[in-house]
């Protein structure tokens, strides 16, 4: 156990009767937190029925399925992402060469490659993202970052998990303005080192 916790550990309760926006000091991405869960008892609405279902302890999760563009390489990740949304940074849009990045951030317990390990490459430009692709087509699937404790499985690359963007970040950098009513963060919350400021749509 790490003597101080992740930043990932500070997420509220996944334990929550419905999806709801929740005030809180703690949580990362600001005071605003829209969690992905419906229920305890079952999958969220949306969830496509293809996704697997395994069983741990007395409880059955979720496993969705994904790989990269040629289908070399292939990974799961089990259970529910800690959250959804859009990075607006240039460094993501360049990444992804597309306008916005459509995030979800996983425990890395969470995330496992099943096949094609050997084809996985890692791009570092900054210590803060470890970017990983297939060498073999280039396709990109993952961003470990380990300041933050969390892994970003691009949305794109889960096609049966059920997207559901909670918050916007780097929108300060946007370049694809998008008036959707969920929280615009200037940067990152302060407890991922940003400056936990909001702005205008």
């Amino acid at each position: 156990m790490l003597a101080n916790p992740s930043p990932a550990s500070r997420w509220p309760s996944p334990r929550i009767k419905r999806a709801q926006y929740v005030q809180t000091e703690t949580a990362p991405f600001g005071a605003v937190f829209v969690s992905t869960r419906d229920s305890v008892d079952g999958p969220r609405p949306g969830a496509t029925p293809s996704a697997l279902k395994q069983q741990k302890g007395n409880d059955m999760v979720q496993v969705f399925k994904g790989e990269c563009f040629c289908g070399a390489v292939a990974l799961e990740a089990t259970g529910e992402p800690e959250a959804m949304g859009y990075c607006h940074c240039s460094s993501c849009r360049s990444w992804s060469a597309g306008p916005v990045n459509a995030f979800t951030l996983w425990q890395p317990a969470a995330v496992q490659v099943t096949r094609g390990a050997n084809y996985l490459a890692t791009y570092a430009k900054t210590p803060a993202s470890e970017r990983q692709f297939c060498r073999k087509c280039g396709g990109h699937l993952m961003t470990v970052h380990p300041g933050f404790g969390l892994v970003d499985v691009f949305a794109a690359t889960l096609p049966e998990l059920a997207f559901k963007a909670g918050v916007h970040v780097n929108y300060a950098e946007t370049v694809l303005p998008m008036h959707d009513g969920l929280p615009k963060l200037k940067d990152f919350p302060a407890e991922l080192g940003g400056s936990g400021e909001t702005v205008p749509e």
